[in-house]
Formats: structure tokens, C-alpha cells, sequence
């Protein structure tokens, strides 16, 4: 059998680390996507299996290269888990459009070329799973937040139209919509008076990012949400 390969997109310390290592531990082999080459170098000598590529993920040609490789020096993709986030949290009348723009190239653009470029491969393979990480900003914009909330909408329906579309053909897709502050570093020290409790933790965003990626056919998740039992919603 040839060795499966997982491409998580958007590899920062958090969420990213965390899927790397997950998908790892289960055999896969990981090539790992990020703008941060030192950080990709680091956490490539730290994980069996786990390669990196610094690219920027907005940017097409890019994007078309660094799979054509991954395919050549791994295999075909099994699996895409796309994690980058852009964010900007402006109120209306202070947003600017290049902002706007850039919040989309990340959020958005990034997941068109992600998943045109990773879908050709799974389909050699029979199938596949792509598995899109975000946040309850898709599902309302609060005031602050629309330099941010309007790219992770699209990024959510997006997503969906490209599950109808795929699904027929046996790749699953999925949106995970993660209602937590991450438990990392700056966060820790920005919300320095907040509980354990407030914040989530990467490794279990991985364990339902791995369930998901691996459901039985029949019965395909679309949408799933995660937060903190302790959190308000």
C-alpha cells in the first residue's frame, strides 16, 4: 500500500503543529505549508515524516508548484487540511479595502487553490477528504469584525458548494467552525485573567480534525462546531 499523505495549509504554532503531529502519529506522511521557513525547518526535525514547504498559500502558481512536488516527493494527497486564517478587525467605516482584500486572498483564494490543486490527486487515489478550519465569524458578523467576517462566510459556503460537488465523486468535505480562543502563547498573555477552561486545546481540534477526515462513507459530516464546555453560546 502506498504511504498516505495529509498537506496541512496554514502550519503556525497552534492548530497547525497540532495536525501535523496527529495525522503523523497515525503513519501519514505530512507536508506541511506555511510562509515561516524556520518554523517549518524546526517542527519538520521534530516530526517523523513531516516536510515543509514555504510558500505563500494565496498565491497560485505557488500553490500549483509546491502539490506538483508534494506529489513527486510523497505521493498523491489523501487528505488537505486548510488552517490559514487571515484576520482584521476593523469596524465598517474604518476598513480599508486593500485590508479586505487581503483577508480574502488568505481566507478564501487560498482554499480555491488548495483544493484545485489537491483534487486531481485524490481522485488517483479513489477519493479523499478535505477538511476547512473556521470559526463562528462564518455564521454572523459582529460589529468590529468586517474586514474578517465576510472572507470566512464565503470561505464556509465556499466550502459547501465544494462539498456537493466533490462528494459524488467520493472526496469528503467538511468545515469545522471553532468557537474558542486557542490555547498558544499570545493568547495566553492577552487573556492572561482567563481560566483553563476559556481556552481550547490544539491537540483536541485534532483528534475531531482526524475523525472527520475519516468517517465511514455513509455517514459524511458537512458542518461540525467545537468550543469549550465552559463557553457562552
Amino acid at each position: 500500500m502506498p504511504e498516505r499523505v495529509c498537506v496541512v495549509a496554514g502550519v503556525g504554532p497552534g492548530n497547525g503543529t497540532a495536525f501535523t503531529r496527529r495525522f503523523a502519529r497515525e503513519g501519514y506522511r505530512v507536508a506541511m505549508l506555511a510562509r515561516s521557513a524556520e518554523r517549518l525547518d524546526k517542527l519538520a526535525a521534530e516530526v517523523p515524516g513531516a516536510r515543509g514547504w514555504a510558500i505563500d498559500i494565496a498565491e497560485r502558481d505557488a500553490v500549483v508548484e509546491t502539490f506538483e512536488r508534494i506529489r513527486a516527493d510523497l505521493g498523491p494527497v489523501d487528505v488537505l487540511v486548510h488552517n490559514a486564517a487571515g484576520g482584521a478587525f476593523n469596524e465598517f467605516m474604518d476598513l480599508l479595502p486593500e485590508t479586505l482584500e487581503l483577508t480574502f486572498r488568505i481566507n478564501m483564494l487560498s482554499l480555491l487553490h488548495c483544493g484545485q490543486a489537491a483534487v486531481p490527486q485524490m481522485l488517483e487515489r479513489g477519493g479523499g477528504a478535505i477538511v476547512v478550519i473556521g470559526n463562528t465569524s462564518a455564521w454572523r458578523g459582529k460589529a468590529g469584525y468586517a474586514g474578517f467576517a465576510p472572507t470566512k462566510a464565503g470561505q464556509r459556503i465556499l466550502a459547501q458548494s465544494m462539498a456537493r460537488s466533490l462528494g459524488p465523486q467520493g472526496i469528503h468535505v467538511a468545515y469545522l467552525v471553532v468557537d474558542a480562543v486557542i490555547d498558544v502563547p499570545w493568547a495566553r498573555k492577552a487573556f492572561a485573567d482567563r481560566p483553563d477552561e476559556f481556552f481550547a486545546q490544539p491537540d483536541a481540534i485534532a483528534d475531531a480534525v482526524w475523525h472527520v477526515a475519516h468517517q465511514e462513507r455513509s455517514a459524511w459530516t458537512f458542518e461540525m462546531d467545537l468550543r469549550p464546555f465552559a463557553e457562552s453560546w
